[in-house]
């Protein structure tokens, strides 16, 4: 049975249809290679907004460390200390053959003590942690130079939840507390700093 006329004038014909389709699958190549284009575009700013962002992570770093230690020596002469007015700031822990094992925000020391300061802006339990550890690689660093100072650490921040500066102090570190414009030492009664 063939088809009326008047269907048959709206059906493309086989070179109509392949036209078409070829066309189509070159439009969507097309809008393929603009996606992937657009997905490496997003990428790229993706990846920078990251620099970006860990850029200003550091700089609050750094914000924060400016803030704790202009008047960090002062409290700890208070204690008995006796630290003159030098501040070592971002000293590397090398391990002799260039590779750097840790780094310390602060480092007061005189003849006796050293007091390795970890700056944060809001610490956390695992800064503890990590600190504890940046203590042990300190004191094998200094006992390989002969160095017998006493070391003490400390972690400083602005914002201290509970449950941090609990783990601070019962891990034998002075807490160092934004209060206002200056920064204060926490301690509580009955403490005593552990020393490696």
């Amino acid at each position: 049975m063939a088809l009326p006329a008047e269907v048959m004038k709206n059906v493309p014909t086989i070179e109509e249809f392949w036209a078409a389709f070829t066309k189509s699958q070159e439009e969507a190549a097309e809008r393929w290679k603009e996606w992937e284009r657009a997905h490496r575009e997003t990428e790229r700013v993706v990846k920078r907004v990251g620099r970006q962002m860990g850029d200003l992570h550091n700089r609050f770093g750094e914000l924060a460390e400016h803030l704790v230690a202009p008047g960090i020596i002062r409290r700890f002469n208070e204690l008995g200390y006796q630290f003159d007015d030098t501040i070592a700031e971002r000293v590397k822990i090398t391990d002799g053959s260039g590779g750097i094992l840790t780094e310390i925000d602060l480092l007061l020391e005189n003849g006796n003590y050293s007091i390795a300061v970890e700056v944060k802006t809001r610490p956390r339990e695992k800064d503890v942690e990590h600190h504890v550890r940046r203590l042990e690689l300190l004191r094998e660093h200094k006992d390989k130079r002969n160095d017998r100072r006493k070391i003490q650490g400390a972690i400083a921040g602005a914002v201290f939840l509970k449950e941090t500066m609990d783990a601070a102090i019962e891990a034998g570190l002075y807490v160092i507390e934004q209060s206002g414009d200056t920064m204060k030492l926490n301690i509580p009664k009955g403490f005593t700093p552990r020393e490696w």
